[in-house]
């Protein structure tokens, strides 16, 4: 793409120069402005070239620099360059990434309340999600779950639902998933392994060519757009729907608490104020883009199903007691989890309610 977009550019140049518009258009040093008064690093979890996620991550540092009138600019830092994806929020404690912009669910290893912003089975859909975080107590614990690490953690984005995953062959009973080896993450590889599965960790970059080669027999990836982009339609297989294991998720701007308080007032709060206006634009863009996506895989031959009510079932029998049982182990997840389902369900009779059927 970038290959493509280069080759563009150099024709269009060429032809600008043709006619002496380079010539006569040249910027004088006038027009260019004075350089930003402070640059961030911040490495992203999310390759800026995929959709949702990876758009994200370029729209909020636009609106940042526009906010700020240049003032200040957020340079993006490609996944792994400085410390793996997982180890972003370890790399801003010990101060070797100035910031960064993630997934919540890799905190979960730090503290497993994260697991509510980001894993939960059944959970919330992405209206309900940001809801919570803005309008509920959500951000309030997502905000002291970072500080009791030393971290600002500001809500930067919300994704919506995964799809259900890719699998070499049917799965329409519980039987189906026995001796199945399966790629998913946290709460989900629990249930499914509780079906008989075997759950197979792989970092997201392996696990097309695993399923490719048979070493898996299927699992989890994330949206049908990320899906789509990375070219899960040539693999033949059929693709499951909904994705019951992420109904949304929560991404994050991170900076050391430290050096966050260091910032001007007016700059922290330009970051506060372009990551509201992310998770707006982000869930503006989710409904067209997935179902765009999900055209193109059925275009390319991909048979889209959905999960059996039997196993639907099972999948949500299974995930109450996985989360009950971490709900038991932690009191701060347990705490957490309540709100979130409280508040969703408090809103619950209106949803109904104001939905033509």
């Amino acid at each position: 793409m970038r290959r493509n977009f280069l080759v563009i550019l150099a024709i269009t140049a060429g032809s600008l120069a043709a006619t002496g518009v380079v010539a006569q258009d040249k910027p004088r040093a006038a027009d260019i402005g004075p350089p930003p008064a402070r640059i961030l690093k911040m490495q992203t979890a999310f390759n800026p070239a995929l959709p949702g996620s990876g758009e994200g991550v370029r729209v909020f540092t636009k609106t940042v620099k526009q906010m700020s009138g240049g003032n200040l600019a957020i340079k993006i830092i490609e996944p792994g360059r400085i410390c793996p994806t997982p180890d972003m929020l370890d790399a801003i404690v010990a101060g070797d990434l100035e910031a960064a912009f993630t997934w919540s669910g890799y905190a979960a290893a730090k503290a497993p309340v994260f697991g509510v912003f980001a894993t939960i089975p059944f959970g919330p859909g992405p209206e309900d999600m940001t809801s919570w975080m803005l309008e509920g107590d959500g951000g309030r614990i997502h905000r002291d779950a970072y500080e009791k690490l030393g971290v600002t953690g500001i809500p930067c984005g919300v994704q919506g639902g995964k799809g259900g995953g890719w699998y070499r062959g049917d799965l329409n009973t519980v039987a189906d998933f026995k001796d199945k080896r399966l790629r998913f993450g946290k709460f989900a590889a629990e249930v499914v392994a509780r079906l008989g599965a075997t759950v197979v960790p792989l970092p997201p970059g392996d696990f097309f060519y695993q399923l490719q080669q048979g070493k898996v027999d299927g699992g989890e990836m994330s949206t049908p757009a990320i899906d789509a982009s990375l070219g899960f339609d040539k693999l033949g297989l059929p693709y499951y729907l909904p994705g019951w294991q992420q109904p949304s998720a929560v991404l994050d701007f991170l900076m050391r608490k430290d050096k966050w308080e260091q910032l001007p007032p007016a700059q922290r709060a330009q970051i506060e104020t372009a990551c509201r206006a992310n998770i707006v634009w982000m869930l503006s863009r989710s409904p067209n883009v997935q179902g765009l996506a999900l055209e193109k895989l059925r275009a390319s031959g991909v048979v889209i199903k959905q999960w059996s009510p039997e196993l639907l079932a099972a999948f949500r029998m299974h995930a109450d007691a996985v989360l009950r049982e971490q709900a038991e182990r932690d009191p701060a997840f347990a705490t957490a989890l309540a709100n979130q389902r409280a508040f969703v369900a408090q809103g619950a009779a209106w949803r109904t309610l104001s939905r033509l059927p």
